[in-house]
């Protein structure tokens, strides 16, 4: 049984509270897999987590957000001809959107440390987050955690060795914070999906 089928399969309320001690307890015994706690600071920062065991429940999780939002037959920001497809599939229109109701994109990395997600202008061109739809919607996969930001400067070094990304940045708050924190100042906050594909 994979990590992900682990923490996400059939869940019911009193599990929840075993799976939060389960993590703090991990987290104070330095004992917590870079996967456990990249979803333990994710889901901490809001952000909403879908796991997908093949290319198929990817499909059917981004329709279902799409009927959840009523964003069919609506406008989506995408600069990656790669994920075009599932667009016109659900008669998405993305080409010059004046009014995008949400972004779809890949990612860099996901970074485990603090449970953000990594971009760069592969996936966003020039834009800064505070640029970009309200709404994101992320497709990564399980291989693309990595523990720190660093980490994920050093991948994408090695990727890219000669048409190197330019804005590389991190999203890392999904939701308003109930109080203000220093922390966020000059950030927005997003409403986040992330299909997560395993891949291992």
């Amino acid at each position: 049984m994979s990590l992900f089928k682990k923490f996400f399969g059939p869940s019911n309320p009193a599990s929840e509270e075993d799976k939060e001690s389960e993590f703090s307890k991990s987290f104070a015994d330095n004992t917590t897999s870079i996967d456990e706690k990249f979803i333990y600071n994710f889901k901490k920062n809001g952000g909403k987590f879908l796991y997908c065991e093949n290319s198929e429940e990817v499909i059917e999780q981004f329709e279902n957000i799409l009927e959840e939002n009523d964003w069919f037959e609506n406008e989506a920001l995408c600069y990656e001809p790669a994920l075009f497809g599932m667009l016109d599939d659900n008669k998405v229109n993305y080409d010059k959107p004046k009014n995008p109701k949400f972004l779809l994109a890949s990612c860099e990395n996901l970074i485990a440390e603090e449970g953000s997600i990594l971009f760069s202008s592969k996936q966003i061109k020039q834009n800064k987050p505070n640029e970009l739809p309200a709404n994101i919607i992320i497709l990564a996969q399980t291989s693309q955690i990595l523990d720190a930001k660093s980490d994920g400067l050093s991948a994408i070094k090695k990727k890219y060795q000669t048409d190197y990304p330019t804005n590389i940045t991190t999203i890392k708050y999904f939701e308003k914070a109930k109080e203000e924190d220093f922390t966020q100042y000059g950030s927005s906050a997003k409403n986040l999906y992330l299909l997560l594909l395993e891949d291992l």
